[in-house]
């Protein structure tokens, strides 16, 4: 379509952020975050930082709350598990959604079921919504030959679909470099995630946009929702999902459901270190996502859905993972027939560097309908 055809531009006005000013006039406000690492709060130097700090200057007599919940490693499939908890439930005005990055190596058919799911939650809850896209060195290529990368474009057919802004903070700062501004350097210091110089600039761009947005002295127009959603455009999409309480999975073996502090986003799990623990989850639905808390010294695992041939998984280690810590969604299947459904689950040991991987450790099981 016309309007992704070109790089230009950085910003795209679709819908005025209405909530958001009307909660402003009221003299608060609540903003939420999505996305992977380029935008989780864990170091403390990504892009909301600054931007939080502009919003706090600018409208001084606004009481401004900050709901981060982007998760490093972490892609908009678990994001659909964890909107209604993170960002819905704390009733955040105005959310960012940030999935370029994280969603790159997702299929195309894959990341906008799962991408649509998100935002028709977000909109069917009242929020403003922008979706901003960064960068990773991958899109170079697309973006020399003035092509929007496809998990830029696939977003901002969501946004014109559903009249959400957007903006694209990796194109900005990719500017910035190329007009000799800020060096490569400062901007991606380990090749993917901005600190302070980068966050700084990716923070303008987002800055820039609300400027545009809130600047004029105009009403704020009490706020009433917005109108009925639009028919989806993927008809798959995963906008009706809900979290099954851990305590009705069935267990046999070893397991313990345990409070837990080391991976974040999970406060609650299923947990067990012994090879051929089994589980079993009935769930009515179409699908069904299991997240764990993953690392190199996990397990993997057999399963079977209704009775069908085991299957097991091999999912790879990359050198940056830990021993633990990663949140780790697992899709069992989206595609199953709509009705009642049994799963299975056994657990493996795997081969790793001076032993076994053999730690199982569940922090989500997820039905999508």
């Amino acid at each position: 379509m016309d309007f992704i055809a070109t790089l230009g531009p950085v910003l795209r006005h679709r819908r005025a952020l209405q909530r958001s000013r009307a909660s402003m006039a009221d003299g608060k406000l609540r903003v939420g975050f999505l996305g992977g690492s380029i935008t989780a709060p864990k170091t403390g130097t990504r892009w909301p930082e600054p931007f939080a700090g502009w919003l706090s200057a600018r409208f001084p007599s606004v009481r401004l709350r900050i709901e981060n919940a982007a998760l490093g490693a972490t892609g908009s499939d678990l994001a659909v598990f964890r909107v209604g908890s993170e960002i819905i439930a704390h009733e955040c005005d105005l959310v960012f959604v940030e999935y370029a990055v994280n969603d790159f190596n997702q299929p195309t058919a894959r990341r906008d079921r799962t991408r649509e799911g998100v935002l028709r939650q977000l909109l069917a809850a009242g929020s403003d919504v922008v979706i901003v896209n960064t960068f990773r060195p991958e899109m170079l290529p697309d973006m020399e030959q003035g092509r929007v990368p496809p998990s830029v474009a696939e977003f901002e057919l969501l946004a014109e679909h559903y009249g959400i802004g957007s903006v694209w903070m990796g194109l900005h700062s990719w500017d910035e470099v190329r007009r000799g501004l800020m060096t490569w350097a400062e901007w991606l210091p380990d090749g993917l995630h901005p600190e302070n110089r980068g966050s700084l600039s990716y923070a303008q761009s987002v800055i820039a946009f609300c400027e545009a947005e809130w600047g004029s002295a105009a009403a704020s127009p009490r706020w009433i929702g917005w109108p009925a959603l639009p028919s989806s455009l993927h008809d798959d999409c995963w906008a009706k999902v809900n979290l099954m309480p851990l305590e009705q999975a069935t267990c046999a073996g070893a397991w313990s459901l345990r409070r837990w502090f080391t991976c974040l986003g999970m406060n609650q799990v299923l947990h067990t270190t012994v090879p051929g623990a089994r589980l079993q989850v009935s769930f009515a639905g179409r699908g069904l996502m299991l997240g764990f808390d993953f690392g190199r010294l996990s397990s993997e695992v057999r399963y079977r859905v209704d009775g069908g041939p085991w299957q097991t998984t091999e999912r790879d280690r990359p050198a940056w993972a830990g021993d633990s810590g990663w949140f780790r969604p697992w899709l069992v299947s989206d595609a199953l027939p709509a009705g009642h459904h049994h799963f299975e689950l056994e657990t493996l040991s795997v081969p790793v560097p001076g032993g076994c991987g053999t730690v199982t450790t569940i922090g989500l099981i997820g039905v999508i309908h």
